[in-house]
């Protein structure tokens, strides 16, 4: 069986290929401390469980859900939004359910991007941008995202041809893998490149809650973002439902509808229930400090441990990620090998991000902090 040539344009999924390595080491017998995969270990709180299982009796909630989310949900992501970035959105127009982030981000290049059209994609960046484009018949052309610039997109060195044939631009902050916040200013910057070219925005700001410091900006806070943007967000990272697969996207109407039309062909929309939990996640916020002050916690016992080791890590003031240089003359990949085979901390090489990322691995801060002191000792003995 032959696959399609858009398949085989893909490079397997990283993650997939992580797990896959990691389990043959587990057969082994190996003990591994997987900080791989950013998936949260923290439990959905409480009160959004309770909501979940009073929704799941309810009869009407059995029946296909409206493609676009139920209407309480995004007046609930409307009353969220005005909350936290003092930004208005019309529930009926300018909010649509998804089946988790991913899911919308995959399917808006298929709305919007004709074989051949450009795609600016951050580089380091989630893979998904990058495989969305592919599947569109999109051509993904990177902004390299580098240390001396604090891991923000230079929008001057993308030559003016580039932009010309440009469609859409992803943008991800707090930024994943790099953990870097972004200034307004960014966000101003880009809209206005956006208006000039006419391309697409598209904003991913799953990490929005995750932070340590100021409040990471919104992209819909800039004038005139309505008008060319889609900002992409999810309960996942915020309320530790990345295995309920809820999330939304909002902003410019004329985008969402493109977005809604490729769902109707392609789901069915977002159980009823879960959407009856996302409206307690957002209207109640569970859980949301609490979130923070553990993943500071973890945040401080790594770094301490791996600059200890010697490694130079700066400390993230965003996401439940560390970015760090891997030591000087090996590679990503190399130096996650390394990890992972002799002393058994699973790390992601920086490569799988794109080439940009090379020479820098991620950890995830999504376990006990016990096992972040014992992966930081084990670490010591490979630099």
């Amino acid at each position: 069986m032959e696959l399609a040539d858009r398949l085989r344009r893909l490079p397997p999924y990283l993650f997939a290929r992580l797990d896959e390595a990691k389990e043959r080491q587990v057969a082994r017998g190996m003990d591994v401390i997987d900080l791989g995969v950013g998936d949260p270990d923290l439990p959905t709180p409480s009160p959004i469980v309770e909501r979940m299982k009073r929704a799941v009796e309810r009869p009407e909630h059995h029946r296909y859900p409206t493609y676009e989310g139920m209407f309480a949900f995004r007046e609930a992501v409307a009353r969220w939004y005005k909350r936290r970035f003092g930004v208005e959105l019309d529930p009926e127009s300018e909010v649509i359910a998804l089946i988790g982030s991913k899911e919308g981000i995959g399917h808006l290049p298929m709305a919007f991007v004709n074989p051949g059209d450009v795609v600016l994609i951050p580089d380091p960046g989630y893979p998904v941008y990058r495989g969305a484009t592919i599947l569109a018949g999109g051509e993904p052309y990177p902004m390299p995202l580098r240390a001396g610039n604090g891991f923000l997109p230079d929008f001057s060195a993308i030559p003016r041809d580039v932009l010309d044939k440009a469609r859409l631009m992803f943008l991800n902050y707090p930024n994943n893998p790099t953990a870097a916040v972004a200034p307004l200013g960014l966000f101003e910057e880009a809209v206005g490149l956006a208006k000039e070219y006419g391309i697409i925005l598209c904003h991913d700001a799953a990490y929005s809650e995750v932070y340590f410091g100021e409040p990471p900006h919104s992209l819909m806070e800039v004038e005139g973002a309505k008008e060319v943007a889609i900002e992409f967000h999810s309960l996942s990272k915020t309320f530790n439902m990345t295995g309920w697969r809820i999330g939304m996207g909002v902003g410019n109407a004329r985008i969402i509808q493109g977005l809604k039309r490729v769902k109707t062909n392609i789901d069915s929309g977002a159980f009823q229930a879960v959407q009856e939990a996302g409206i307690e996640a957002l209207d109640g916020e569970h859980g949301v400090e609490e979130m923070r002050r553990v993943y500071r916690e973890r945040r401080d016992v790594l770094i301490d441990r791996l600059r200890g080791a010697g490694f130079r890590a700066d400390s993230p003031q965003a996401t439940f990620y560390v970015w760090f240089p891997v030591p000087e003359g090996q590679d990503s990949v190399a130096f996650a090998t390394r990890a992972l085979q002799e002393v058994g901390v699973v790390l992601t090489p920086g490569v799988g991000f794109g080439p940009h990322g090379e020479g820098y691995v991620r950890a995830a801060l999504t376990v006990p902090k016990e096992y972040l002191e014992e992966a930081g000792e084990r670490l010591r003995r490979i630099v």
